[in-house]
């Protein structure tokens, strides 16, 4: 047992700590659970694994990221909880408080910032489409009058729908729940084309079983940066977060973590993405940056 001194010296230290924490770190201290978000197809940034467990790159940076939270709360043992999402509701369930941390694919814009907050960027996409080798699909005219398939709740619905209007291409828009339905949709003959970001649609090709019958779009709807997102109005939720990102750059530990994820075998099918880390996630790990702005990239 701690002499009495001692043990009255780590209580007062516990109730400093609790009445300095605010917010979402309060609740998460006080309840001892953090829950973080994941995708179940989301490859390589968050998917299911052999057993059914989350992995990829943005849950292991979520990882650090609860790492650091443990540390801020006092809870060493914090229980970790698991909720998987889709593009559809992984922004009601962190306005309405079930999850806390959502480690997937998720673009940072204006409109999102609105409703939620994201951390220090951790990659950067380029919008496209696939297309069978065979269609001769590259370009967005290409796709004049036809079906295409994007998931439901993603911020490349309503994009789809601004270029149709704007070229005039007569699309036939189907929406999928998720990436997985999506390329399903695809590859099933009901749709012609899938627009997604660029490292997604790779990702899903990889895990065909011709990845060499598919092709990208050689047109790039746009530049987006991905980012973990946040509970609204925290400040002290996402200094942490963004601290956790920026010392992954600073010490030159996110190359290792990018290669084991996209230049390397991964798991479950030992499948390499071979997806070089493109020139704006370098100015990104060299000037860190929460910025929504596409322009910043």
């Amino acid at each position: 047992m701690l002499p009495l001194a001692i043990a009255a010296l780590a209580l007062s230290s516990v109730a400093a700590n609790s009445a300095e924490l605010t917010g979402r770190l309060k609740t998460i201290q006080d309840r001892n659970f953090i829950t973080v978000a994941y995708r179940e197809s989301s490859v390589p940034f968050s998917y299911l694994g052999s057993k059914g467990e989350p992995i990829g790159y943005g849950q292991e940076i979520c990882g650090r990221i609860v790492d650091e939270i443990k540390k801020v709360v006092g809870r060493p043992n914090l229980e970790i909880r698991r909720q998987a999402v889709t593009s559809q509701n992984r922004i009601p369930l962190m306005q309405n408080g079930t999850i806390d941390l959502e480690c997937g694919s998720t673009v940072n814009n204006p409109e999102r910032q609105a409703l939620v907050s994201f951390s220090t960027t951790y990659f950067v996409v380029g919008a496209k489409f696939v297309a069978l080798k065979s269609s001769n699909l590259h370009t967005l005219k290409d796709l004049k009058g036809k079906t295409v398939v994007a998931t439901t709740g993603s911020n490349t619905v309503p994009r789809i729908r601004r270029i149709d209007r704007a070229e005039n291409l007569d699309l036939n828009l189907i929406q999928a729940k998720d990436f997985s339905d999506s390329m399903l949709t695809f590859t099933s003959g009901r749709a012609e084309a899938f627009f997604e970001d660029d490292i997604n649609l790779i990702g899903q090709i990889a895990f065909t079983l011709n990845p060499a019958d598919y092709t990208l779009s050689t047109d790039t709807l746009s530049k987006d940066p991905y980012a973990i997102m946040l509970p609204r109005g925290e400040a002290e939720f996402k200094a942490i977060a963004d601290k956790t990102i920026e010392k992954l750059y600073a010490s030159g530990e996110i190359k290792a973590l990018y290669a084991k994820w996209f230049q390397s075998p991964i798991p479950p099918r030992g499948v390499n993405l071979n997806f070089p880390m493109s020139e704006a996630l370098l100015k990104v790990i060299a000037k860190p940056t929460d910025s929504p702005n596409p322009a910043d990239y």
